[in-house]
């Protein structure tokens, strides 16, 4: 069985990793003061925070349109193709997920497997990429979908929020009414609940240095537990100094395993908004 590798533009791969892997990318589409773009073809993340800065209302994000997933299905089965994964970022965040899981068999012919990675950003990246190899070497869909999951258990994120009003304003935050109104001079630590896949409130921390070093304790916790190597992420929102200053930083303390500098691009930037920082990890991929 001849299996694509589809996600969104919210796994933020290189243009060398898709290619590489023949990973197949649907834009998500950002709204700015009424003109849709998609993400990483008609706005890049560079304009897309300048922007943000001058827009006159709060952007907002959308769904890719059900044909466009079916034009690309059939474009799919029409490269040889017998069915597709579709790895897309969490359920809490986009209605995506639910899209493509109503479009199984949309398509006649060609199966569908709709997969919700219940995260989003480099993080997602790296479940595509491992399912992407694996479908090159030949897996069935059942094993690069046990392979995700299990990979899916390793994975933590902590985010460094400057403003909470674009994740509230945006529905995004589970529970805001815990962090709101004692914001002054705060910078709240965020997750991913593990058990609601919602965007949560962790911690309330009283500067950015201190946040930052939380969010290490909490990286050498799950470093020292771990049964397998981890691949590390520092992830920034129109930040790369402060980003590239951090990631550096985690390097040299740590410098036996590989830690990355990536984005926030449009999709998630508008819900997070400039200057957030975050430090992510997942099991090393090559490990499995």
């Amino acid at each position: 069985m001849k299996i694509a590798i589809v996600t969104d533009s919210t796994a933020y791969l290189s243009h060398d990793e898709v290619a590489a892997l023949d990973i197949k990318v649907m834009p998500i589409p950002v709204i700015i003061d009424g003109t849709v773009y998609r993400e990483g073809i008609d706005l890049t993340t560079d304009e897309f925070y300048e922007k943000l800065a001058t827009s006159a209302s709060f952007p907002s994000t959308s769904q890719p349109a059900v044909g466009e997933w079916i034009t690309l299905f059939e474009s799919l089965q029409a490269d040889g193709y017998d069915g597709a994964i579709v790895v897309n970022l969490a359920a809490t965040i986009s209605g995506t997920v639910n899209t493509v899981a109503g479009l199984t068999d949309a398509v006649p012919g060609f199966q569908v497997f709709g997969y919700d990675s219940k995260i989003t950003v480099r993080l997602m990246g790296h479940l595509v990429m491992k399912a992407a190899q694996m479908a090159q070497n030949g897996a069935e869909p059942a094993d690069i979908i046990a392979t995700m999951d299990e990979m899916a258990t390793t994975m933590d994120e902590y985010f460094i929020v400057d403003d909470l009003q674009n994740l509230v304003r945006g529905g995004r935050l589970s529970n805001a009414s815990a962090i709101i109104g004692t914001m002054l001079k705060v910078k709240p630590i965020l997750t991913f609940d593990n058990d609601s896949n919602y965007i949560v409130p962790f911690e309330k921390v009283r500067s950015m240095k201190k946040a930052m070093a939380r969010a290490e304790e909490l990286f050498d916790q799950a470093r020292a537990e771990a049964k397998y190597p981890l691949r590390a992420m520092v992830i920034h929102a129109n930040a790369p100094e402060a980003g590239a200053k951090w990631r550096d930083e985690l390097q040299q303390r740590h410098p036996d395993m590989p830690f990355e500098l990536t984005y926030f691009g449009p999709v998630i930037g508008t819900h997070l908004g400039a200057g957030a920082l975050a430090l992510a990890w997942i099991r090393e991929p090559d490990s499995l």
